[in-house]
């Protein structure tokens, strides 16, 4: 049975949510741990704002008469935040690692259209490293699926029953013929997350990062996948028309920081990278399909 939360034309806020974020959750390992089948909807959300064109600053897209493709995702936050600091819900939210992110938009979404987003959880999924699952967002635009995201979560536990193994060792990296650096300002995070919502200490100073077992700040994995794309979208061969554009997170961006976009084009597909300032290590890799 689904229990689905509706909002109208304002999203929950976020400080109360933010304040049972920070509440602690205990999980026994032994646990048989089941996510409970949440959703929640906002039936008018608003795709112009003041926001939006901060967002378009502090990520690097150009103006337009059209959203940038990761907009949605922001204006969903909201939601997400709201499933994932529900009672039933039975993971603690700090500490959930982004592993995965999948966009598919349909057709372009025009600045001032209303959309309606529904926000779900599921995809659970019970592997070596702990538990996996899935929040996935659907926007609509006058009854008609015009974007949607998927973004897979981890909750780390590892199984107690799991032998251990050797590592494999990753398969050596490809430098693609593209090739841009990035600058990431300590403030970045900061900045993400004025416009974002998404104020996880992790990000926002080297001292609360510290709290976390992180040595600085860390930039978010949605900036990142959002920067890449604000760039490879002002290049010649960028198409417009429905695309998906998904991406693996692996290595954080400590800020203040460098990294380098690294890509290749290909008739109906470009794949992409984002390295370390040195290029011998991936902060994020995925692809990009027009379909």
């Amino acid at each position: 049975m689904s229990d689905t939360l509706i909002y109208r034309d304002t999203p929950p806020a976020l400080l109360p949510l933010f304040g049972k974020a920070v509440l602690p959750k205990k999980v026994s390992a032994e646990a048989n741990i089941r996510l409970p089948e949440l959703s929640a909807k906002l039936l008018y959300a608003k795709t112009s704002s003041n926001d939006l064109k901060q967002y378009e600053r502090v990520c690097g897209f150009r103006p337009s008469s059209d959203i940038p493709i990761t907009w949605p995702h922001i204006l969903a936050f909201p939601l997400h935040l709201k499933l994932l600091t529900e009672k039933a819900f039975p993971l603690p939210l700090l500490g959930l690692v982004h592993l995965r992110n999948s966009i598919t938009q349909h057709r372009p979404i025009g600045k001032g259209e209303i959309l309606e987003l529904e926000v779900k959880l599921g995809g659970q999924e019970r592997t070596g490293r702990g538990i996996e699952f899935s929040v996935n967002t659907i926007a609509r635009s006058a009854g008609t699926m015009v974007w949607e995201g998927d973004s897979t979560m981890l909750f780390r536990q590892p199984d107690p029953n799991a032998q251990s193994g050797e590592k494999s060792t990753p398969p050596p990296l490809e430098h693609y013929p593209n090739t841009v650096d990035i600058k990431a300002a300590e403030s970045i995070g900061r900045q993400y997350a004025k416009v974002s919502g998404d104020s996880n200490p992790i990000h926002m100073h080297a001292l609360s990062a510290k709290a976390f077992g992180f040595p600085r700040a860390i930039a978010h994995g949605m900036w990142s996948k959002a920067q890449a794309l604000a760039i490879m979208s002002q290049q010649d061969g960028w198409r417009s028309g429905p695309v998906k554009i998904s991406c693996q997170f692996k290595k954080p961006v400590f800020l203040p920081g460098t990294a380098q976009l690294n890509w290749r084009e290909g008739k109906d597909a470009w794949d992409y990278q984002l390295l370390n300032g040195r290029g011998d290590a991936p902060h994020l890799s995925g692809r990009i399909e027009w379909l």
